[in-house]
């Protein structure tokens, strides 16, 4: 790991929470791999599918909703990744475990797994920032 990677995985998550508050369908598309998967309990979705669901959806920034989401930890090993991050989004509050590849000089996420986080859940301290 270098310091670049975790700066240019920062910068990818913060693109991430960007396009996420803004049905931004563009910027998702860039930071996502062609072929990731959008995975929830009893969900499974292309890059594509879950795309088509963003832009369909109420758009956090124009209901006013609040811009709370947080990089909660990032692992790095070589050209791999790990991100856990909280993306509280049109009443939920979602954990999300997005895993990144770096390919071609690139970080992109490659795969999205996701769930609402329990009643109980307390919002986590940074540490990989």
């Amino acid at each position: 790991m270098t310091d670049s990677d975790l700066i240019e995985i920062t910068r990818l998550l913060n693109e991430y929470f960007e396009g996420l508050y803004n049905a931004d369908e563009k910027q998702l598309r860039k930071i996502f791999h062609p072929t990731a998967n959008l995975q929830s309990q009893g969900l499974r979705l292309t890059r594509d599918e879950w795309l088509h669901r963003v832009v369909n959806r109420a758009i956090p920034k124009e209901i006013n909703e609040s811009y709370s989401y947080k990089i909660i930890n990032i692992d790095i090993l070589a050209e791999q990744a790990m991100a856990k991050v909280e993306c509280p989004l049109l009443g939920n509050f979602y954990i999300d475990f997005l895993s990144l590849l770096k390919e071609k000089g690139q970080w992109k996420i490659v795969n999205k797994m996701y769930s609402n986080a329990p009643d109980n859940y307390q919002r986590q301290p940074n540490t990989g920032e």
